[in-house]
C-alpha cells in the first residue's frame, strides 16, 4: 500500500504547522523551504486543507496560515480524507466504514478478503488514532530505532 505525494507532502506541511501553532500565521513559503516542498504545490494543497477546515489563512504582511484546530485534535486521518476524499484503500474494501465489498465478485469465495478487512480496520483505527501532536513529540522510526513511532 502506498501513500501519495499529496498526502505526504500534505502530512509534512500540517506537522510544520502544527509547531508553529497559538504563534500566528506562518507563510508558505517557510513551511515549503523547511520539508524542502514545491511551493506552487504546496499552495494547492493548502487549499485543499483550508476548504476541509482543518486551516485558516490570513492576507496581508503578517498573513499565511495556521491550524484552524489545536494540533492534539487534528488526526492524520483527517488531512488524508482532506486531501484525497477517503483513506488509503486496501482490496476488497469500499470506500465507506470498510465492511461491504468493493463490487468484487469473487466477494462469496475470496479466501483473502478477511485479511483486506483486518488491515483496512487496523489502519483506520491507527491513523484516526494518531494526532498532529503525536506526530510532533515522536521522532520517525527511521530516526528511533527503538521504534515508538506510532506506538
Amino acid at each position: 500500500m502506498k501513500f501519495s505525494a499529496k498526502e505526504q507532502y500534505g502530512l509534512r506541511a500540517m506537522a510544520e504547522l502544527a509547531r508553529y501553532y497559538g504563534q500566528g500565521p506562518v507563510s508558505l513559503a517557510e513551511v515549503a523551504q523547511a520539508e524542502g516542498l514545491s511551493l506552487p504545490y504546496l499552495e494547492q494543497i493548502a487549499a485543499d486543507l483550508r476548504r476541509a477546515g482543518l486551516l485558516e489563512s490570513r492576507r496581508g504582511a503578517y498573513g499565511g496560515y495556521m491550524l484552524a484546530r489545536p494540533p492534539a485534535e487534528i488526526s492524520v486521518a483527517d488531512i488524508i480524507i482532506a486531501l484525497e476524499g477517503s483513506l488509503v484503500q486496501v482490496p476488497c474494501v469500499a470506500e465507506g466504514d470498510g465492511l461491504d465489498s468493493a463490487g468484487c465478485d469473487r466477494e462469496g469465495v475470496c479466501v483473502t478478503r478477511g485479511v483486506w478487512l483486518n488491515v483496512y480496520q487496523h489502519l483506520v483505527e491507527l491513523l484516526d488514532s494518531l494526532t498532529l501532536a503525536d506526530l510532533i513529540g515522536q521522532k520517525c522510526a527511521e530516526t528511533d530505532p527503538g521504534g515508538s513511532y506510532g506506538h
